[in-house]
């Protein structure tokens, strides 16, 4: 995600919003198509008293890559026989390459790909040393090579080339430097790119008191972490940013055999202790391409993850997210195991997960083939606030709400008859049609802040003063 290219004459305000009748026409430069990863234009009112579709829009952006392996496998058992012998080949190709052709063919890869990353040099020598170790190579005295072979062995990838949405939204670690009226945030998307795999990246900005969005820049670059070397050896495992990047160049891509084709729909949550201790959660879908593993990372400052596997009877099935507060003295979340109803569990260990009670079962015909939680409860004064999404006629994803009682969870108060959202107009076209979808959303001000993903391709915000939302509830 990145604001777009201007034009001279051609900003982001100048962009008529599609938005919502699917076409957009900039009035300065004249393109019928989004001419730009980030769009803003009017706001749009429809269904509730209150409600308000924001203009801004995210948008999947190609140019966005990070450095992969491009033979993955860091442990010989990992590789099939032919890799082994073919990356033997290679080796040997390139080892017998003559020093002034050596350095220029790195001269010639440096150009072409310096730009488009930070420290390139520096990744390469790393590849290098992985593949030297893999294969039990003898050091080449000459740099260039050495640097080569990590080249030959490393590839880009577009990390959000399909798709950025399904978001999630906490306050940020750092408020200050802000208006009396500004709350900072921390947004994680999940971006799908090559092969349908996701990770998760991560954007910031701050949302105003009357309920405008400023988005930050992402950034320059786009990177991945070092992990620990236990990675390969366990389910738990930790990673960390190098000092000095932004988060919005943040990306944490699927490392675990279990999570090896993608780590999907995070929820975070800004979690308190009752001491007042402050930690940050998400929970998140682990898939293998054979089957999903819900699983959970935790944070202080959005640079030093760890990674925790998940256990017990209730870790079953997509969608679980966790309350911001212990309840009773126990950790609970919100899960479901049928897709048809909603479950509270409760847990004194944060790993394992085995109490569950129904809470919530589909009622409408908007959600009669599916139910679930678009993220964390919110605790207002009258009760917790649960975002749900149901699934009806034609797939058609829509997002509601619901009131659970605030010392008993388990007991729902209210909820919403008719959805929330529904795809309107343009929102309806995308990767997977007819979907709005939300992983997490927060309140400032006495407004729902919702970020919500738009057919599996893109990202926008709606909000809702929260009188109006729980007069709705009736």
């Amino acid at each position: 995600m990145r604001p777009r290219e201007r034009k001279p004459g051609c900003g982001v305000d100048a962009c008529l919003p599609d938005g919502l009748d699917g076409a957009s026409r900039c009035a300065e430069c004249g393109v019928t198509q989004p001419c730009g990863r980030l769009r803003a234009g009017r706001r749009v009112t429809d269904g509730y008293a209150g409600l308000v579709r924001l203009p801004t829009l995210i948008e999947p952006d190609p140019a966005r890559v990070i450095l992969r392996p491009f033979l993955s496998a860091l442990d010989p058992r990992d590789l099939h026989r032919s890799d082994l012998l073919r990356a033997t080949r290679l080796i040997d190709r390139i080892l017998a390459m003559d020093a002034a052709a050596v350095e220029a063919e790195f001269a010639t890869t440096l150009r072409d790909f310096g730009a488009r990353h930070a420290d390139l040099a520096t990744a390469f020598a790393e590849r290098y040393t992985q593949i030297r170790d893999l294969l039990g190579l003898a050091d080449d005295p000459i740099e260039a090579r050495r640097l080569l072979i990590g080249a030959f062995f490393s590839n880009e990838y577009s990390f959000q080339s399909t798709a950025l949405f399904n978001p999630s939204i906490v306050p940020h670690p750092d408020q200050t430097g802000l208006d009396a009226d500004e709350l900072r945030f921390v947004m994680s998307l999940r971006a799908t790119g090559e092969g349908h795999i996701s990770s998760i990246c991560f954007c910031s900005g701050a949302v105003t008191g009357a309920g405008e969005i400023r988005l930050d820049p992402p950034g320059r670059f786009a990177t991945t972490p070092r992990r620990s070397t236990a990675a390969r050896l366990a389910d738990a495992y930790d990673v960390t940013f190098q000092p000095g990047t932004e988060l919005g160049e943040r990306v944490i891509f699927p490392i675990t055999q279990q999570q090896r084709n993608g780590i999907e729909d995070a929820r975070l949550v800004r979690f308190v202790e009752d001491d007042g201790r402050v930690t940050y959660f998400a929970t998140y879908t682990a898939y293998s391409g054979r089957e999903i593993a819900p699983e959970m990372l935790r944070t202080d400052d959005f640079r030093r993850f760890s990674f925790i596997p998940l256990r017990g009877d209730a870790v079953s099935n997509k969608g679980m997210a966790m309350f911001p507060r212990r309840i009773g003295g126990r950790y609970a979340m919100l899960a479901r195991s049928d897709g048809e109803t909603l479950q509270l569990v409760t847990s004194d260990d944060l790993h394992v997960w085995n109490d569950a009670t129904e809470i919530l079962s589909a009622a409408e015909p908007w959600e009669f083939v599916q139910i679930g939680n678009c993220g964390s409860p919110i605790e207002l004064p009258e009760g917790w606030l649960v975002i749900t999404h149901g699934v009806g006629p034609m797939r058609r994803y829509c997002i509601g709400a619901a009131l659970l009682d605030l010392n008993d969870p388990s007991r729902m108060i209210a909820r919403l008859r008719k959805p929330l959202l529904t795809a309107i107009g343009g929102e309806r076209n995308g990767y997977v049609p007819n979907v709005v979808y939300s992983c997490g959303s927060l309140v400032h001000a006495g407004r729902l802040m919702l970020p919500y993903a738009t057919s599996d391709t893109a990202t926008r915000f709606a909000v809702m003063p929260i009188a109006d939302l729980l007069d709705a509830m009736g």
